[in-house]
């Protein structure tokens, strides 16, 4: 990142968008959403972790640190390279626009996929260009994806329970197990194949569409991975887990502004030392991968490479846990040995931050993250407010996905701090409040400047994105076709210019 830069976007994840078939996709609307920050002056499309989600539907907890979401691959792109019909994409569930149902949603589009590999592994399809580049594809990324095929075959075997309730061989299988599981379940490994071909082919189509407009993609990656995970499953040596697979600590964060108990995330924990020997090289094609899909990349929890919370596992809280030191002065020198000195990241510095962490952000050049929100909870002094901003190299939000919306979020202030947000903002008409905000995001001296759709829309807490420490009725937020007005990319698009960032 050039800090020289001044830039904004929109936070949106992919899964928001309007679509016929229960949730957002790849497809055209993707495309008309790029048309809509080049005509509103934005140079950055935000997202979420793209990856295939397992629990809760949570983009933070997903079965591959690699994977795409299948969910997100568009049917009709599926049509127009002849793998389904029509007649294929009837019974399309009844689904509310602006929530998704992913119970209803999930078995559907399995069914359609299904119906496409079929046709897909047909011998007369395996002429065609794209059954040559799924060849080459698969060999290309063979060094995730066939632990990643081979895991969701075996977990669709085991009816879709988590690994760690499999059968011995199954958990923990030899070399010569793995070959057989191959051999024997070839055809659902190949249908996990396909799915990732189709998803990085549209993927990487509508990135290229972007970047040729002038948009870059900043991604999203938690700094753990999912227990349920073919990470986990053909990894286990570099976490920390007792001989039968189980965890012996989990990830979480302390008591904090989300919750007064902390937050038990359940993730494993890493065995640093394991990836020493490695020279962290499952964490450089981690980040390799990601930077070949995305222009930036957003690491969540950046302050778990400094020291990590550890909770022993079976904890019902995060309250009884303990900070661990993390070498990631080690881990981001081998990873700037391999990729570069100037690595895109930008750094989620948010929640308990030391003057530590500070130190290994500020030693490798990565951006912090400045949420607006955070700024007015009291009626004092906060690092958050844009005139304490000392560093023009960070990001300001208005809010993240984890926050409410800026509306929603205002409604729940003390008269007080409404007060003082109105005044900061030189907001006089609530209906504008939104607007007022990302105008002050888009006015500090952050290099670039984020925003949620939902405060662009100027919508309220019913288009909340996640709660943090709710398990369900998260991640289901979508927007309407046809809000995205020309009036609304002027509007914004004048702001934009006004504060030089277009």
């Amino acid at each position: 990142m050039n800090n020289n830069e001044r830039l904004s976007g929109i936070l949106l994840h992919p899964t928001s968008l309007p679509s016929p078939y229960g949730i957002g996709d790849l497809g055209k609307t993707a495309y008309e959403f790029v048309d809509f920050l080049e005509k509103a002056g934005q140079h950055l499309w935000q997202i979420l972790p793209l990856t295939h989600t397992g629990y809760g539907d949570s983009p933070y907890q997903s079965f591959s640190a690699y994977a795409g979401q299948p969910l997100l691959i568009s049917p009709d792109h599926l049509m127009e390279l002849g793998l389904i019909t029509s007649d294929d994409l009837t019974g399309v569930p009844e689904h509310d626009p602006e929530h998704i149902d992913y119970g209803s949603i999930i078995p559907w589009k399995q069914s359609v996929y299904e119906k496409a590999y079929l046709r897909f592994s047909a011998k007369e399809y395996h002429e065609t260009e794209t059954y040559q580049a799924f060849l080459k594809f698969i060999q290309e990324e063979s060094l995730w994806l066939d632990d990643y095929a081979l895991f969701m075959a075996c977990k669709a075997e085991n009816d879709g329970v988590s690994w760690l309730e499999w059968e011995d061989e199954y958990r923990i299988p030899s070399e010569t197990f793995k070959e057989t599981l191959r051999e024997t379940l070839k055809e659902q490994i190949g249908f996990y194949q396909f799915l990732q071909f189709i998803f990085y082919k549209e993927w990487m189509a509508l990135k290229n569409y972007a970047n040729q407009h002038g948009i870059q993609i900043i991604g999203d990656i938690p700094i753990f991975v999912s227990m349920d995970s073919a990470d986990v499953w053909a990894n286990q040596k570099l976490f920390q887990l007792d001989s039968k697979g189980y965890p012996l600590n989990v990830a979480g964060v302390p008591p904090d502004y989300f919750s007064a108990t902390g937050q038990l995330w359940g993730n494993p924990l890493y065995d640093w030392d394991a990836h020493k020997k490695e020279d962290f090289a499952w964490w450089i094609s981690r980040i390799r991968h990601q930077l070949r899909s995305l222009d930036i990349l957003r690491i969540d929890h950046f302050r778990g490479f400094e020291a990590y919370w550890a909770v022993p596992y079976g904890e019902k809280t995060a309250i009884h846990g303990k900070w661990i030191p993390a070498p990631g002065y080690e881990l981001f020198r081998a990873v700037q040995a391999e990729l570069g000195d100037n690595l895109p990241i930008i750094a989620e510095d948010l929640g308990i931050i030391t003057p530590e962490v500070d130190a290994l952000r500020k030693t490798f050049h990565f951006p912090g993250m400045k949420v607006l929100q955070f700024a007015f909870e009291s009626i004092g002094e906060s690092d958050y407010l844009p005139h304490q901003y000392k560093d023009p190299g960070c990001v300001c939000y208005t809010g993240t996905h984890d926050n409410d919306t800026t509306l929603g979020w205002y409604m729940t202030l003390s008269s007080e701090c409404q007060d003082k947000v109105r005044r900061y903002t030189r907001c006089t008409d609530i209906a504008d409040f939104s607007m007022h905000m990302i105008g002050t995001a888009l006015g500090s001296i952050a290099s670039y400047a984020i925003f949620p759709l939902q405060d662009v829309l100027g919508y309220g807490s019913h288009a909340r994105m996640n709660t943090p420490g709710v398990a369900a009725g998260n991640w289901n937020w979508r927007f309407q076709e046809g809000v995205l007005r020309d009036e609304l990319a002027s509007s914004l698009k004048e702001i934009t210019n006004l504060y030089g960032r277009y």
